[in-house]
């Protein structure tokens, strides 16, 4: 009678999982960051993007050295290389901050308040503001300067009467007497337009080398 064969070695081992390969530790590392840059783009390009205050034009509404968040979804979001907007939720309107493209420069950036609408007739008589033949006051707006210069001279305190075109904006800094705005310039495009300036995310004041605190979080109305 033959006695059974003793089974292999391999017959008698149980069979061994196959190594987990894993990434390597920079591959990770590189893939976090390529998503957060992502994430940062598609952010700064069609949500929110920040400014900062480098002029008095908007003062006292913005001091020089604010930091602002810009909403640039509520117009509408620009698709690039194309002029269209989708998702639009609002257009701008009278009273709005906006920052646009300086229409003289368009690698500088703006901001200014919207004083007329496309189709409304804007006026200017001795530093008063008129819309459509009606004095129109802003809460916000100051003159720093007492004296008045003739149209003649410059159209800083009476100008017009001028029509704002279709899909334009004529608008104006708060510190009238020293903004260089739509009076010297005319109008902003539509196109031209990158977003509603809302808050105040940060405040430096460079003079006294220290932070603004009360400006931090404040809405820009």
């Amino acid at each position: 009678m033959k006695e059974p064969q003793e089974s292999s070695q391999e017959e008698l081992s149980p069979p061994q999982p196959e190594p987990i390969k894993k990434k390597g530790l920079i591959r990770e590392y590189a893939e976090s960051i390529a998503i957060a840059v992502l994430l940062a783009l598609v952010i700064r390009t069609y949500l929110v993007q920040a400014f900062k205050i480098p002029s008095g034009s908007m003062e006292d509404t913005l001091a020089i050295g604010d930091h602002l968040l810009v909403s640039k979804f509520i117009y509408g979001t620009k698709i690039p290389f194309v002029d269209t907007r989708v998702l639009t939720v609002r257009d701008p309107r009278r009273g709005d901050v906006i920052v646009f493209e300086y229409p003289e420069d368009p690698s500088k950036d703006f901001i200014k308040r919207v004083i007329g609408v496309p189709g409304d007739v804007v006026e200017g008589i001795d530093k008063k503001v008129y819309v459509n033949g009606k004095h129109y006051e802003n809460p916000h707006e100051v003159h720093k300067e007492k004296d008045i210069i003739p149209k003649e001279m410059n159209p800083r305190d009476t100008f017009g009467p001028v029509t704002v075109p279709p899909d334009s904006y004529f608008v104006m800094g708060d510190n009238r007497d020293r903004s260089y705005d739509s009076r010297f310039w005319k109008f902003v495009r539509r196109d031209q337009i990158k977003g509603l300036a809302f808050i105040k995310y940060w405040s430096w004041d460079s003079e006294k080398t220290r932070p603004r605190f009360g400006n931090i979080g404040q809405l820009i109305k």
